[in-house]
């Protein structure tokens, strides 16, 4: 009976391949209607199970884990390549850097020459993993917020535009809040910062400095986060002269994406497929993000019995858990026309929680609230995902692009982006426990970040569905691009421009 089908199928896209290539736009919707339901039916979740099965094993032989720099996800991402060379993809090992150790040797220093010395890890503590450095420069506020002028929270630092205006070679003085730690320091470091200070924000509980890991070096100067009273005194003087140093040992070390492309498909057109390999040092990563990886294996793994029109790439990103590294890596190695060429990229990362919700990646901001929307054609790859659930008359609720994946760095350069998420530690609401069964009150997953996230922490109803929704929208994107608008490749120009001054 297998045989049977696989001659139907090879039959049917026989008859595909002629009119796929003389397609007119006015063809392309029955082609990539019919290209979308085959593939939903060839993508199983007994089959993607069996490659969580295989991650398991990995993780059981490698000391319970599949984080970056370990020898479990070497044998992850070996597994991974293996599987898709086989299936006849051109496969890549893209290099990326991670830290693999840092020391701090001495205290470090922060102090305005003849005038006054800060305390060392109590004023304020070196940014762990802080590159070494000494510099005496000039402090040049970034975007803040200070009082007595009101506010919930600062935005400070967070996008390139915050840096017009500043001097190559100054420190550069940023307050927390709203994005992450790590992307300040890199739109510091993309502003030509020779030193950089984020000082707490000045809310109430947010004032005091603490050690923290950000896991971002690569501005490559010395960092450290100070106290608001640090932070506020430094801002009432622009332009004071300041000493920084920091004496530190950083370590990196070398992991790799697997980047897979088929043979086929308009170069000028890529639709890309992302989700993330690593898992976190303490646990196996089965959910997180094994059901992701396992998911677009699966559909990779099948799609290549099919003629696609566009260029489709699948890449399983390194690094995710310490600072979604293999994907920013990826994004910025790119030339301007490599980016342009990528006309949507689609993210899966958790798409079994046990408590499951059906979220989908809010392109259009519909909800008023949270993140903004996405770049244009966002909104019309969640639509297309939608329409999928809608299609079983499953529900489904929007989610925030809130920068913890690895769609953060492809929003960045305005490549449209969506995909699927069923929930972390967040805790699952009664009107989701409606919507999708489950229990309200309850993280998604129990699990997230620890050891039990492994094949019993997998909900087979939700790693099913989804796959099956990640089939169809690549398979309807790999045949059909005329829904997304064209990008203002001028716009994603002056992004670039910006990031790389100095």
């Amino acid at each position: 009976m297998r045989v049977s089908l696989m001659k139907g199928v090879t039959a049917v896209l026989a008859a595909l391949a002629l009119p796929l290539a003389l397609a007119t736009p006015a063809s392309a919707g029955p082609v990539d209607d019919v290209f979308a339901k085959l593939l939903v039916k060839q993508v199983k979740g007994a089959n993607v199970t069996k490659h969580l099965n295989a991650l398991q094993a990995i993780a059981n032989a490698n000391g319970g884990t599949r984080a970056a720099g370990t020898p479990g996800y070497d044998a992850s991402r070996d597994y991974v390549a293996d599987k898709l060379r086989k299936a006849g993809y051109k496969v890549t090992l893209d290099a990326i850097d991670f830290v693999q150790g840092w020391t701090e040797n001495n205290p470090p220093t922060l102090e305005i020459p003849g005038q006054k010395t800060y305390v060392p890890n109590e004023d304020f503590h070196t940014f762990q993993p802080s590159p070494a450095g000494d510099v005496t420069a000039q402090v040049q506020g970034v975007d803040l917020t200070l009082p007595p002028t009101p506010t919930p929270t600062s935005t400070s630092g967070c996008e390139t535009s915050d840096f017009a205006g500043f001097v190559p070679g100054n420190i550069a003085l940023i307050q927390r809040g709203t994005c992450a730690f790590a992307a300040k320091i890199r739109n510091a470091g993309f502003a030509g910062a020779s030193g950089i200070i984020v000082f707490n924000e000045g809310q109430p509980g947010r004032t005091d400095a603490f050690p923290l890991d950000i896991g971002e070096w690569r501005a490559g100067v010395p960092m450290v986060f100070a106290d608001f009273a640090v932070g506020n005194e430094l801002a009432a003087t622009p332009g004071t002269t300041v000493r920084l140093k920091v004496d530190a040992t950083l370590q990196l070390g070398t992991n790799h994406n697997v980047i897979a492309e088929t043979r086929g498909g308009d170069p000028g057109k890529v639709v890309m497929v992302g989700a993330h390999l690593d898992s976190v040092p303490e646990g196996p990563g089965i959910n997180d993000n094994g059901s992701g990886s396992a998911a677009i294996l699966e559909t990779a793994l099948q799609m290549k019995h099919y003629p696609v029109k566009n260029k489709v790439r699948f890449a399983f990103w390194a690094a995710e858990e310490i600072g979604l590294l293999g994907s920013d890596q990826y994004v910025e190695e790119l030339t301007q026309a490599q980016r342009d060429r990528i006309k949507v990229y689609l993210n899966f990362d958790m798409v079994a929680s046990p408590n499951y919700a059906y979220k989908l990646y809010d392109g259009d901001d519909s909800d008023g609230a949270g993140s903004p929307a996405g770049p244009p054609g966002s909104a019309q790859i969640e639509k297309q995902l939608e329409s999928f659930f809608d299609s079983r008359g499953l529900a489904h609720v929007g989610t925030d692009f809130d920068g913890r994946s690895d769609y953060g760095p492809f929003i960045a350069v305005g490549i449209p982006s969506g995909g699927i998420f069923t929930g972390a530690e967040g805790i699952k609401t009664p009107e989701e426990a409606a919507l999708f069964g489950g229990t309200a009150g309850v993280a998604y997953d129990v699990c997230y970040h620890q050891a039990c996230d492994t094949t019993a922490n997998i909900n087979a109803t939700a790693l099913d569905v989804n796959a099956d929704a990640i089939a169809d929208s690549t398979a309807r994107f790999a045949f059909n691009l005329r829904s997304i608008p064209a990008r203002d490749t001028a716009a994603a120009a002056d992004r670039v421009a910006v990031k790389s001054a100095g």
